[in-house]
């Protein structure tokens, strides 16, 4: 192997193995360029073409991940109303009285502040928590379910 191949060998395997590290698939993407520039080498390009090709490969395959499925970023989502980072919700609960769409009732034996969300009405007295706003739990009228 001579020396210009081994380089773009080793560059591969260096890319490969911080990949791993990371699990993000960008630096796969430059070891593709990588193997290109190598395979370029192979068959006795100049060093300005497997430069330019590597470039071109990994460019490009960059592009086409940042496009894809796997690319894509991830829209977070607001934890107060993730029911898979927050436990509470869903959970149901009974409000005695309101006084100004608030009210404080017992919870997990603690007095809780509790809030209507908006558009729900507060003649149902059995309630669900919608979302938890610091120790504040926003609730919504809980639905019967419908039997067959």
């Amino acid at each position: 192997m001579r020396s210009g191949e081994l380089f773009w060998w080793i560059g591969t395997g260096v890319l490969i193995a911080a990949e791993l590290l990371t699990g993000t698939f960008y630096l796969l993407m430059i070891a593709l360029g990588f193997v290109a520039g190598a395979l370029a080498h192979l068959l006795g390009a100049s060093l300005d073409a497997q430069l330019a090709l590597a470039a071109v490969v990994a460019l490009a395959a960059v592009i086409l991940l940042r496009r894809s499925r796997f690319g894509r970023r991830r829209q977070r989502r607001d934890a107060s109303f993730n029911p898979d980072v927050n436990l509470d919700i869903g959970t149901t609960l009974t409000v005695e009285a309101w006084q100004d769409r608030r009210a404080r009732t017992e919870y997990r034996g603690a007095q809780w502040d509790v809030e209507l969300a908006p558009g729900e009405r507060e003649d149902a007295r059995v309630y669900e928590i919608a979302a938890v706003r610091g120790n504040c739990l926003i609730v919504a009228a809980k639905r019967q379910a419908a039997h067959a």
